[in-house]
């Protein structure tokens, strides 16, 4: 059986790649700096997880070692000081060690366009990135790919929410650019398909879908599949930082993410598919309307696999595991349940997204406003499923810390507070009942810190003990 390694499977591509690969018979090894986010996937189980990062070369050699062929789908996907470099050294260190381990071959998944000055920062980094990879003699099969159309992805969700969001769209210049969308299963369908297929290495390959817009079409194909009556007014002032930051406002997508995607506007991204069609004759690439309405079949039906929030973590909120120690303040509220702790898990694992928290609505609307105004992320992420969680994913305005199925859950907050908090639900057997145990944790940063929780703590008190009390209401009522 040959062995793959997967870098990046906490991301939109490398989670959906993962399970396809097992359903392929492959041994699948993946290299996560933050292995604990992939707990509670369906797949967990049937991998072999090693802690380690590229940037930093932790873990690569063990990861690389005896493996057939090796993914790399990591990049960096913010506009953050020196990521450029970042991505250089990372790419350095895995194509080194991938030498040295005798790695039979990297798939990389690139960005598109030819290598021309004219490239914006980061699809620029992109193509340096596969010259990096392919310098140490390793076979590279480099695909380069445009906009990644599916349920969950990135472009997908800024296009989606412009148009629902929007009556009177911003035509601006570059929205005349091309770009040649290409459905996430398709690119799943030539990841997959070339580890078969020798002759695709020391090979760059673009692939894209099988039809070419302008961006002002995409966003007038989406209106027209949802039947949105939308129109466009020209606009001949375009300041990126301006526009960034009201489509941070206006979608989830944070600024740091929505600048180097405008920034990509200005480029022509079509593809040269000649190539794939040739090597790779059983796909036959989906044209941006199908791909859009599969999208939104799966968002119905919530279907979505992967999601670009489970790979984002605000800088200003990184992640470390939860500890109860000296200087953290927390309160907390314990109710008894006549029902047993798996319903009483349902409601409490059911929170977030499109229903709500349950008690005190606008009040946690208020603050997802003001976490907005000051550059956080607010409540727009919303939650892959409206039923299921899985550690390490976003749930609105919450990263997923820790899930006991039917027993706890643990979130850890990611908007701007000047220290550090969690919320923590649990369920608590007592007989054939349950003791629900709702705890908020802070832990601050300095003065500031101790006098923002201490002002908010009569608002926080009713926030909590009412949702408790809904917990219970529903989780009995459930029951019964």
């Amino acid at each position: 059986m040959k062995t793959i390694l997967v870098t990046g499977p906490t991301g939109y591509i490398g989670g959906r790649l993962i399970p396809r690969l097992l359903g392929r018979g492959y041994a699948v090894r993946c290299l996560a700096r933050h292995p604990e986010r992939l707990e509670g996937r369906p797949w967990a189980g049937s991998v072999r997880v090693i802690r380690g990062d590229v940037h930093t070369n932790e873990g690569l050699a063990g990861a690389l070692e005896g493996i057939h062929a090796a993914y790399y789908l990591v990049h960096s996907m913010a506009d953050a000081p020196g990521f450029a470099e970042m991505e250089a050294v990372s790419a350095r260190n895995f194509a080194a060690a991938a030498a040295a381990a005798g790695c039979g071959r990297i798939i990389y998944l690139g960005g598109p366009g030819q290598d021309d000055p004219s490239l914006s920062p980061h699809l620029a980094s992109r193509h340096r990135v596969g010259e990096i990879l392919r310098s140490t003699g390793v076979p590279v099969t480099e695909f380069r790919a445009g906009m990644i159309v599916g349920s969950g992805s990135v472009s997908f969700e800024l296009i989606r929410y412009l148009v629902e969001r929007m009556p009177l769209i911003p035509a601006c210049s570059c929205l005349c650019a091309h770009s040649q969308p290409l459905a996430v299963r398709d690119a799943l369908s030539y990841l997959l398909s070339c580890l078969a297929k020798p002759e695709t290495a020391g090979r760059i390959i673009e692939i894209g879908g099988s039809t070419c817009h302008r961006y002002r079409d995409l966003l007038k194909i989406y209106a027209d599949i949802r039947g949105l009556k939308r129109a466009f007014i020209g606009l001949d002032y375009w300041n990126t930082s301006l526009c960034s930051a009201i489509i941070g406002l206006l979608t989830p997508i944070p600024r740091i993410f929505a600048r180097p995607l405008l920034d990509s506007l200005h480029c022509e991204a079509t593809c040269d598919i000649s190539d794939a069609l040739r090597l790779f004759p059983e796909i036959k690439p989906l044209d941006f309307a199908t791909a859009v309405k599969y999208a939104l079949v799966r968002l119905s039906e919530n279907a979505v696999e992967t999601s670009w929030t489970a790979a984002y973590t605000p800088s200003y909120a990184r992640a470390y595991t939860f500890e109860d120690r000296e200087g953290m303040i927390s309160t907390g509220h314990v109710l008894d349940i006549d029902a047993p702790p798996a319903a009483v898990f349902r409601v409490f694992a059911g929170l977030g997204g499109e229903r709500g928290w349950l008690f005190g609505q606008w009040l946690w609307d208020l603050k997802a406003l003001q976490d907005r105004l000051v550059g956080g992320i607010g409540m727009r992420r919303g939650r892959r499923h409206p039923d299921t969680v899985h550690q390490g994913e976003a749930l609105d305005s919450w990263r997923v810390e820790r899930v006991i199925e039917g027993r706890l859950l643990l979130l850890r907050a990611e908007m701007r507070l000047p220290g550090k908090g969690w919320l923590q639900f649990e369920a608590v057997p007592r007989g054939s009942a349950s003791t629900l145990r709702l705890a908020a944790y802070f832990e601050p940063h300095g003065l500031f810190g101790s006098l923002y929780w201490y002002s908010l703590y009569p608002a926080h008190a009713y926030m909590f003990r009412g949702l408790a009390l809904e917990i219970r209401a529903r989780a009995e009522r459930n029951q019964a």
